[in-house]
């Protein structure tokens, strides 16, 4: 019987290598494939690792000319540019800063975070706020590689400007280094998760200089969680640094914020959004128009993120009709992609407005609703027309992409008055509250308006009055009766209401001067800025000054006024008592009374205020 071979651990029941085992991958080219599956980039320029499966037996061996690698792969699909095929990656993506230079708008906080790298006065937790898409997370991750960067040598210590070619900066932008631990707090709440960092914090950093936490919409931890986190937060260990950020920072509690170096980022202005835009089109090799990117760096709302999505649905906007304009992206088009009025109809729309055209409105609002303008959406534009008026009658020049729509707004802003200004604002704004809890928007629309098409032209309320006032002085009567020597009469020839200005003064919240003239000033002759008087006996001094003060504030105008000692009309309290003393002597000299107090002589007269409160018996709700 022969001897069978000793069998070896490496091999199968006949002594060979299975093919699985030959087939295996190295480390390295494990790691390579991963990679390159993850960020879609080939490491080191050669083609992703691709194992054999295990039912494809080993081919033979064979010189290595005659049996290449790649060759027995597939070809790989090309783009329609006749490049590899590769993941699309969106511009909010591919754009996004790998160094603090290419962050836009933030240069503050730069600038407060140079100093303190330079001056080595690192804090230990840092937290970043803001709306959505003004880099805060990048700034996260800027960080971390700012304070982890060996520099090109290995050498170099924490700096401002990362290389970017180091180890941890490479893995750092990758997400794969080890001492930098991301974390979405929105699906990592507990306070389990919390527990598992303040046990891992103990530990020193594997191959870093600092371990990092990076804590995005850290607002969404629990109250526990925050209350776990509070003792680590404040004494961590000097290796380890806290990264957070948060679209809602009111939510975090105080004792958070008190611990944490704070940095609001700001929103991104429109013209540099539209720069950013543009450079990024260049990059694209996307031609696009100068007013088309101002829309949508406007409709991004200071969020870079949202802009370069907006212009990502632009581009390819624009390539669906790339036969008849060559693929630019054009105002016409991104107007159509979001809903958005167009500014010729805004402005025929406004001028229909000022004009008092209501055919032309209707048929405005018809046509642009028809082409898919939103009524809401239309109103809006009307108010950010108006917006841009009065921004313009305070700083004196347009900032328009169009030379026409320049002129336009500059001619509105000098015809148009600003208190004329400010209330189509408030109708518009009043119309877009209408508009948006309407059942019917269009309707609601039209109606709004209309209702400023015919108050466009009205005076406000200050104007009015001073037109009220003219009128008055315009219709009171000038001449007076005089005798035959020409010596103008003694009785006083009032032109104005002493009664009006007496109320005007106490309106004005001058109740002192207001009390003086009705109790104690005894008109003598009254015109329009021009007063003569004398004074009720009783009171001490001359009041001149105060109701000269009193009279400019209620009717804009400087008065001439002259004390007299004649008697002159009586003062408003002594009409009122000569008047109720008469009203008395009537009652007096009634019939029914005379008899009454005849049949009871010891009878009084007592007001009502004067009664005594337990003498009264009837009943007020009677």
């Amino acid at each position: 019987m022969p001897t069978l071979p000793p069998m070896d651990d490496s091999g199968d029941m006949f002594g060979s290598t299975p093919p699985e085992e030959a087939d295996k991958p190295s480390a390295a080219e494990l790691e390579a494939a991963g990679q390159s599956a993850l960020f879609g980039d080939p490491v080191d320029d050669k083609p992703p690792f691709v194992p054999d499966s295990p039912a494809t037996p080993k081919p033979a061996a064979a010189p290595p000319q005659a049996t290449p690698a790649p060759a027995a792969r597939p070809a790989p699909a090309l783009s329609p540019t006749g490049d590899s095929a590769q993941p699309y990656r969106v511009l909010a993506r591919k754009y996004r800063p790998q160094t603090f230079s290419q962050l836009i708008g933030q240069e503050p906080m730069v600038r407060t975070l140079a100093n303190a790298i330079a001056r080595g006065r690192l804090a230990h937790a840092f937290l970043m706020t803001g709306v959505r898409g003004v880099g805060k997370t990048s700034t996260a991750r800027l960080i971390a590689k700012a304070l982890n960067c060996v520099g090109p040598d290995g050498q170099g210590g924490p700096t401002i400007d990362p290389c970017g070619v180091c180890e941890p900066c490479v893995a750092i932008a990758e997400g794969r280094h080890i001492d930098v631990i991301e974390m979405d707090a929105a699906s990592h709440t507990g306070v389990d998760d919390v527990r598992e960092i303040i046990e891992a914090v103990r530990y020193a950093a594997v191959s870093a200089r600092y371990k990092i936490y990076i804590i995005d919409e850290v607002h969404m931890l629990s109250r526990n969680a925050f209350n776990a986190l509070l003792k680590t937060l404040e004494e961590p260990p000097a290796h380890v640094k806290f990264l957070f950020a948060t679209t809602e920072v009111d939510k975090l509690p105080v004792t958070v914020l008190s611990r944490t170096q704070r940095f609001d980022l700001r929103r991104i202005p429109t013209p540099v959004l539209q720069q950013h835009f543009a450079s990024i089109c260049r990059q694209e090799d996307v031609e696009a128009e100068d007013e088309a990117l101002a829309m949508v760096a406007a409709a991004a709302e200071g969020s870079v993120r949202d802009g370069l999505s907006i212009l990502d649905q632009a581009i390819a906007h624009a390539d669906l009709d790339a036969d008849d304009a060559g693929g630019k992206v054009t105002a016409e088009r991104v107007r159509d992609m979001l809903g958005m009025a167009d500014k010729g109809a805004q402005r025929r729309l406004y001028a229909a407005l000022l004009e008092g055209q209501p055919q032309v409105l209707l048929e405005e609002i018809d046509r642009q609703y028809s082409f898919g303008v939103e009524p809401l959406a239309l109103l809006r534009s009307l108010m950010e027309l108006v917006h841009r008026i009065a921004v313009i009658q305070v700083a004196g020049q347009a900032d328009s992409p169009t030379l026409e729509e320049r002129e336009a707004i500059e001619g509105w802003a000098q015809r148009l008055s600003a208190g004329q200004v400010h209330r189509l604002w408030q109708l518009l704004l009043k119309g877009h509250e209408e508009v948006r809890g309407a059942p019917d928007p269009l309707v609601a629309a039209q109606m709004a308006l209309l209702r400023v098409l015919h108050a466009a032209d009205m005076p406000d309320p200050g104007t009015l009055a001073r037109q009220l006032g003219d009128m008055v002085l315009a219709a009171a009567p000038v001449a007076a009766a005089t005798g035959e020597g020409g010596a103008a009469p003694a009785a006083p020839v009032v032109q104005i209401d002493w009664r009006e200005l007496c109320e005007a003064v106490e309106d004005r919240g001058m109740l002192l001067t207001a009390s003086i003239m009705r109790d104690w000033v005894r008109v003598v002759t009254l015109s329009h800025g021009n007063l003569r008087y004398a004074v009720a006996p009783g009171f001490g001094g001359d009041p001149i000054n105060e109701l000269r003060d009193a009279l400019y504030a209620v009717t804009g105008q400087k008065w001439e006024l002259e004390r007299v000692e004649d008697d002159g009309a009586l003062s408003l309290r002594e009409q009122a008592g000569a008047a109720a003393a008469a009203e008395q002597d009537r009652i007096r000299n009634a019939p029914l009374v005379k008899a009454a107090l005849a049949a009871f002589p010891d009878a009084q007269f007592v007001e009502d205020e004067q009664a005594p409160r337990s003498e009264r018996k009837w009943s007020k709700s009677a």
